[in-house]
């Protein structure tokens, strides 16, 4: 019988990034099917998941600027959004396999497979505005940072937590409103929406990530803000990078005092925005 571990395997191990993201919906919607029958089981994740032939990967340094309000100049900043939900999506299901070991309860998996299912859509939305806009995933290029986070934490459950939804995806939280209000500046209300979208749910995603790693921490007897910065300190490279949208972090459960003392002291500013 097939097990989630199986099925989260299956889409790590798929190179086409459109069927990545089909497989990685379906797979979500058999396990929430399953109803609680299906098993966790144990496959192995690869160390690296698949990935198409294009784009290429450059270093972040190389990566060109994007600029202007031309369709090419709007598709290569969503391309480069929708290389990071592909990504996303490769996280969410190396989180559901690789740590099958912790015992974990059941509503972990459950709250991954969300993720995974979530970072799909927005694969396909992204990949819906790109393609009206003359263009589709992989005519631009993109970088491989998030991967190497991964690496990184692929044998510590906590530092997994800590650093992708606590520190990445929160990232994610910051840059956002930026790019909504830019697409609106010139009218462009189909990504503005898309976008939009994206925002709400990665509000979820880092909640999720900061609900687990505060169970580890309770679980284990670790104060969880002094293990949250160590962890940080050890597995990111680098400080963190100011202005903070703090009010959508400490909705999604993630304190200002957790983050400021890592953060760039010249930069740092509180920010406030009011649509997330």
């Amino acid at each position: 019988m097939t097990s989630l571990s199986d099925l989260a395997v299956a889409v790590l191990t798929e190179p086409d990034a459109a069927q990545k993201a089909a497989k990685s919906r379906e797979a979500a919607d058999r396990w929430r099917t399953a109803a609680g029958t299906m098993e966790i089981g144990s496959a192995l994740p690869p160390d690296r998941p698949a990935r198409p032939g294009k784009p290429p990967l450059l270093p972040p340094a190389e990566m060109p600027r994007r600029r202007g309000q031309s369709d090419a100049a709007r598709a290569t900043l969503l391309h480069a959004v929708q290389h990071i939900e592909l990504n996303a999506i490769d996280l969410a299901w190396d989180m559901v396999a690789r740590f099958t070991e912790e015992n974990l309860p059941r509503a972990f998996y459950d709250d991954w497979v969300q993720v995974g299912d979530e970072e799909a859509k927005h694969f396909t939305l992204l990949a819906d505005r790109i393609a009206e806009l003359g263009y589709s995933y992989g005519d631009f290029p993109a970088h491989d940072g998030l991967w190497e986070a991964a690496m990184a934490t692929r044998d510590n459950l906590a530092a997994r937590l800590a650093v992708v939804p606590m520190v990445l995806e929160a990232r994610g939280l910051d840059v956002t409103p930026a790019m909504i209000t830019r697409f609106g500046k010139i009218g462009d209300e189909k990504s503005v929406n898309v976008l939009n979208i994206i925002l709400s749910d990665e509000i979820g995603h880092v909640a999720i990530g900061s609900r687990w790693f505060h169970h580890f921490c309770e679980n284990n007897d670790l104060d969880a803000e002094k293990t949250w910065q160590a962890l940080v300190q050890k597995f990111f490279k680098g400080l963190l990078k100011p202005p903070f949208n703090e009010d959508a972090r400490s909705v999604a459960g993630l304190p200002a005092n957790y983050y400021h003392p890592l953060s760039v002291p010249s930069l740092r500013k509180e920010t406030k925005y009011t649509k997330f």
